[in-house]
């Protein structure tokens, strides 16, 4: 396995598995594949719903597998409907009775936007809260108090832009260490990654793959290059984040895929394969924040 050096010097494995629309059922066993094949870097959030399930798994390695703690690294992530400063510690502790853990490797805020603590998803404008009424910089304050405690090994942001981090660093104490955003060659994300990596702050990269859809997999240039390395055009897709300096996050649950996704830590690309898959560029997202646009949040804002 490769690392990543966090601004912290916490090392964060460059693939790991992602866990979202994973069932129970599906994630437990995922998790006890994936640790077999050697799969240290595990991201869950609250919101998946299969914390529990997660910690299920985990605990049943440490006994009958021998696995340490300090081999893994676990990453949740806070809901919207838990941005007061009241509630953060209290979604923190949730999820680690959840995950069976007594600290998380990495904690984030999952989304710039703030929600009702009735509203575990928006249904109206009313159940959105402004960023004036819960300021971001608020709720980071109390991650750092969980991070001074050692509650957590590291704390960061999900779905923060550049425009956005730029005015959040400026007002907090403790630097991000990670921002986990969608990135891949169709939304390569470029000046994001850029300022990220000149402040120190690992970039994450969720939907590596297209979070479902497989037009990157069956793009012609994907595939060429892939027949080029001998490889899968997966592969090929995580190859090309974990060489731009990047953490992949590919979601399986089959182990077949789990299998093929922890090899593209084998696959090298060459320059021109590069920036052949950096030309697929479109600009174009996956996964969007529609769900949240309403009331106080306009679409355009979501990610800057």
């Amino acid at each position: 396995m490769r690392f990543i050096e966090l601004n912290n010097e916490v090392k964060m494995p460059v693939l790991g598995l992602g866990t979202w629309k994973s069932s129970a059922a599906e994630v437990y066993g995922a998790i006890r594949w994936a640790l077999k094949l050697g799969y240290q870097h595990f991201d869950c959030a609250s919101i998946y719903n299969n914390e529990s399930a997660i910690g299920e798994a985990l605990a049943g390695a440490f006994v009958e597998d021998n696995l340490k703690r300090e081999d893994i690294f676990v990453t949740s992530k806070l809901w919207n409907n838990a941005h007061k400063p009241e509630d953060v510690m209290d979604a923190l502790k949730e999820s680690l009775k959840n995950l069976r853990l007594e600290y998380l490797d990495l904690y984030l805020i999952h989304w710039p936007v703030a929600q009702r603590k009735e509203a575990i998803m928006p249904l109206e404008a009313e159940d959105m809260l402004s960023l004036a009424e819960v300021p971001l910089e608020e709720t980071w304050g109390v991650m750092e108090e969980a991070y001074n405690q050692g509650l957590v090994k590291a704390i960061g942001v999900s779905n923060f832009g550049k425009k956005r981090l730029e005015g959040f660093l400026d007002k907090v104490e403790i630097n991000p260490m990670v921002d986990q955003v969608e990135c891949h060659p169709y939304f390569p994300q470029d000046e994001l990654v850029e300022y990220c990596q000149k402040n120190m702050i690992a970039v994450t990269a969720y939907a590596p793959l297209g979070s479902g859809s497989s037009v990157m997999l069956e793009d012609e240039v994907v595939k060429k290059i892939a027949k080029k390395n001998n490889a899968t055009p997966a592969q090929v897709l995580l190859a090309w984040g974990m060489e731009r300096g990047l953490a992949v996050i590919p979601k399986a649950t089959e182990e077949a895929h789990l299998q093929e996704n922890l090899a593209a830590l084998n696959v090298e690309l060459d320059e021109e394969d590069m920036r052949e898959l950096s030309g697929l560029n479109k600009n174009e997202r996956f996964l969007s924040a529609d769900v949240f646009n309403i009331g106080v949040y306009a679409k355009e804002d979501i990610f800057a």
